[in-house]
């Protein structure tokens, strides 16, 4: 599943290639996850120009002109892709171009979701939350500390992934209790969330230049179950939490 990194170069690299480019044509293969009719879809995106493309969460918004706003959610296996001679495999929905180019949000298990004008989140986003802000989200919360982060209707873009290279930069075990870990460790956790997703941008946008590949995770420490030690040499476990697995050393602090 693409997280927050990905993106957020997802968004500017879609802005880079297609910003600025009137939408000629808008295919709608897959509507059921639509929120408006495809006609109308259609109707309010086709011949305006696609002025940026943002990540919101774990949402990527195409904004067309001052206010039309396309929010795309790639889901579990979602991606985009850029147009080629072929017409790509799976797709949800095609962008056509007046400049010749395009792309797809293409997604085998169709269920990358499109919603028209979507509502402004109440929730706010990983990157932009203030330490006071997150400190209180945590204060006396029974909860582990991995499912609270990637809570979506508590904090939003941060998945299974880079929850648990967080809490390993952190130095927090993922079982922790939110409301029991203290100042110290919360404070390290709030730096350790932008220090983690920040420098994934920069690697992820490294390598991807203007291209639209799929989600980069060489760079992790301890996510994934082909990892079995970290860079220090510490033996990564994997364990349930919420019916996702996460990985973990023993030396991150179990706060109970």
């Amino acid at each position: 599943m693409a997280e927050l990194p990905d993106l957020e170069v997802f968004s500017q690299i879609l802005t880079r290639r297609y910003g600025g480019s009137v939408l000629e044509k808008l295919e709608v293969i897959e509507s059921r996850k639509l929120n408006v009719p495809a006609k109308a879809l259609k109707a309010c995106l086709e011949g305006h120009k696609l002025s940026r493309v943002i990540r919101s969460g774990k949402t990527i918004q195409l904004v067309f002109g001052p206010d039309r706003v396309l929010g795309i959610h790639l889901m579990l296996r979602g991606e985009l892709v850029a147009l080629s001679s072929a017409s790509p495999r799976f797709a949800i929905l095609i962008f056509h171009f007046h400049s010749g180019e395009g792309f797809a949000v293409v997604d085998m298990q169709k269920q990358a979701t499109p919603t028209l004008d979507p509502p402004s989140a109440d929730v706010p986003d990983a990157l932009e939350l203030s330490y006071s802000a997150f400190k209180k989200l945590l204060s006396g919360k029974k909860m582990v500390i991995k499912t609270l982060l990637m809570d979506q209707k508590k904090l939003r873009g941060i998945g299974n992934s880079y929850g648990d290279e967080i809490l390993y930069h952190a130095g927090i075990s993922p079982f922790s209790i939110a409301g029991k870990i203290p100042e110290d460790s919360v404070k390290q956790l709030h730096k350790s969330i932008h220090s983690v997703l920040e420098s994934a941008i920069k690697k992820i946008a490294g390598e991807n230049g203007d291209e639209l590949r799929g989600e980069l995770r060489d760079f992790m420490e301890v996510h994934g179950a082909k990892i079995k030690n970290t860079r220090k040499g510490e033996e990564v476990i994997s364990d349930k939490i919420g019916g996702r697995t996460s990985y973990y050393t023993r030396s991150q602090v179990l706060f109970s």
